[in-house]
């Protein structure tokens, strides 16, 4: 006899009903149970998927603007990458300009400095070096000018330039150098 029948045969015996195999007596959900259950598994599931976009949506974002600060800091990179290099170049350019300034105009020498001045403001033209303009009289501009001193005059306007010791220098725009200037004040009464 298998387990089951003798553990019924005995409790029969003593007047106990046999114990029930674990057997789920609930009744099954009804449809109106069924449905809300899915309803509310359906909003879940709709909370997770607006979570989820939302998500999603963000990071498309976030990539986008990745995207946007790489292609400018590349395009910085070209327009300014050679920075330093061209620095280091003026000061060079500047002795060159000394030489010419204090050269005798006959000698053959001049003018192969004056070629090889001509030839570097032609290959700094081409990167997008541009001098600072400060004709005297122009007037002072602290972005652009670094002043040097202070000069009395009344043929100058007050605050304008009256001579430039080293010019200034731009990058694409932007600057490189500032033009090292003295600049004009009223003569004292």
């Amino acid at each position: 006899m298998d387990k089951k029948k003798h553990d019924s045969h005995q409790h029969e015996k003593k007047g106990e009903p046999a114990p029930q195999d674990t057997v789920d007596l609930a009744q099954p959900p009804s449809d109106a149970d069924r449905i809300k259950e899915l309803e509310e598994a359906l909003a879940a599931k709709g909370l997770e998927s607006a979570g989820n976009w939302d998500k999603y949506l963000r990071e498309r974002a976030d990539l986008e603007n990745y995207r946007k600060r790489v292609q400018k800091e590349k395009e910085e990179i070209l327009k300014y990458g050679n920075e330093q290099i061209i620095f280091e170049i003026l000061p060079s350019l500047d002795n060159l300009e000394r030489a010419i300034d204090h050269a005798n105009e006959d000698s053959p020498i001049v003018e192969g400095v004056k070629l090889t001045l001509s030839m570097l403001v032609s290959t700094l033209k081409k990167f997008g070096v541009t001098v600072v303009d400060t004709p005297p009289g122009t007037p002072f501009n602290p972005e652009f000018h670094q002043a040097m001193g202070q000069v009395e005059s009344e043929e100058q306007e007050p605050n304008s330039i009256v001579a430039v010791f080293q010019k200034g220098y731009l990058l694409n725009e932007r600057l490189l150098r500032p033009a090292m200037v003295t600049v004009a004040v009223k003569p004292a009464a």
